[in-house]
């Protein structure tokens, strides 16, 4: 501990003088001594924190999205190269550059956290031990001391004895209760944040090993941090479980304003965008002008949920501008409606009763006042080939009973007649 605390000296200054900012504003409010004026200096910390991060959060999805579209090309020079690991790499690193891609954005949030989140281990392990550090004085100290979260002190930890508990002014089941709880709740948001990008925010047409690494990440994730969470201060839980439920808010507005294309997220996004133009008659806002654009520069790329959006817009006759407008157009409207009418019509089923009218009166249709040419039935002899001179064509002339045999009819035997 003292290895790492020395590693992040250099921050555990900035980070305590932030919480006491944050205390002082609380603490008129809640009070000096209350576990609210500490729990949500920690809380706003972390909101500081993120707002600061969010440039790097927006590199991260442009990092994981081109890392999914290249999945097929990467799997494509990993099989062409399989036996030359250095041109692989090559390879490897040139379809990066051409892109623009890079693999470790994806671990900058997580990477910028970890000095923050160790100064602030820190910070409440020195709290526990009754030591001053950085801005907290001796009086900050004693004030944190006192400060409990639902009856479990800022600095106790599950794995805390009874008597280092009673040191704090608690008891060890209220400790670990709340401690077991936050546990629980910090997994279960690793985990919910992690599935909502899989199931929602994943290209669904293309199967990769990318996509089989981040389902083992979906679980093995929420395990690690159950594994280490008995080992955190109840304020660090408090800046864990705040950091994860950041993270979920933030990803599901990411999700639901700018989608992957060939997710789930994008068909109800289109679906939602198709609605809206339905009401209005046109995009409003940038960023949905943004993604009409995107569509329509595409061209012939368009996945099938993007074709299907067209199609929508078509068939209230409307066209995609490559400015990300719609406007009228009688060509969408003619092209949907013949569409519409290219599909084949299938002529009604005759019942039996009628097939069997037909067969035996060949007239009744005629009689009835219908224009329409009777359809062939499966009881009508139909001879259309030329028959050889000399012949008689027998039977031919005649209809068939209803169950009698077609054809030239064997001459019965004389005792039979």
């Amino acid at each position: 501990m003292d290895t790492i605390a020395s590693l992040f000296s250099f921050i555990t200054t900035p980070v305590s003088w932030v919480i006491v900012q944050f205390h002082k504003l609380y603490g008129a409010l809640f009070g000096d001594d209350t576990g609210w004026a500490w729990g949500l200096s920690i809380v706003s910390l972390v909101v500081l924190i993120r707002i600061c991060l969010i440039p790097l959060f927006v590199k991260q999805i442009k990092s994981t999205r081109n890392m999914q579209v290249l999945q097929p090309k990467m799997k494509a020079i990993q099989e062409r190269y399989k036996n030359d690991k250095q041109r692989q790499s090559e390879e490897m690193m040139k379809l990066y550059k051409e892109t623009g891609t890079n693999p470790l954005s994806s671990c900058l949030p997580i990477l910028a956290q970890s000095p923050f989140f160790f100064a602030l281990y820190h910070v409440l392990s020195s709290i526990a031990s009754g030591k001053t550090i950085g801005v907290i004085n001796q009086p900050l100290l004693d004030s944190a001391r006192q400060a409990h979260i639902f009856g479990a002190p800022l600095a106790s930890t599950f794995t805390d004895s009874a008597s280092e508990v009673a040191a704090l002014g608690a008891s060890l089941t209220d400790v670990r209760v709340v401690t077991a709880i936050m546990i629980v709740m910090m997994s279960a948001s690793q985990f919910f944040t992690q599935r909502q990008l899989m199931t929602k925010n994943v290209d669904l047409t293309v199967k990769t090993p990318y996509m089989q690494q981040q389902k083992m990440l979906m679980y093995i994730f929420p395990l690690i941090f159950a594994v280490m969470g008995i080992n955190f201060p109840v304020g660090v839980l408090v800046y864990w479980l705040t950091t994860n439920v950041w993270t979920m808010g933030q990803q599901m507005y990411v999700i639901n304003q700018n989608p992957t294309p060939g997710s789930k997220a994008q068909d109800q996004y289109l679906g939602r965008l198709l609605k809206n133009v339905t009401a209005h008659g046109q995009v409003r806002g940038r960023t949905r002008r943004n993604t009409v654009k995107r569509i329509v520069v595409k061209g012939p790329d368009r996945n099938d949920i993007e074709r299907k959006f067209i199609t929508g817009l078509a068939k209230l006759g409307l066209a995609a501008q490559e400015d990300g407008t719609v406007t009228k157009s009688e060509t969408a409207v003619a092209e949907a409606e013949g569409g519409a009418a290219a599909k084949r019509q299938q002529p009604k089923r005759q019942t039996k009763a009628k097939r069997q009218t037909a067969a035996t009166h060949p007239g009744a249709a005629k009689d009835s006042g219908s224009d329409e040419p009777e359809p062939k039935t499966s009881l009508e002899k139909q001879d259309d080939k030329p028959k050889p001179a000399g012949k008689p064509a027998s039977g031919s002339s005649r209809q068939a009973k209803s169950g009698q045999r077609k054809g030239p009819q064997r001459p019965k035997h004389p005792s039979k007649k």
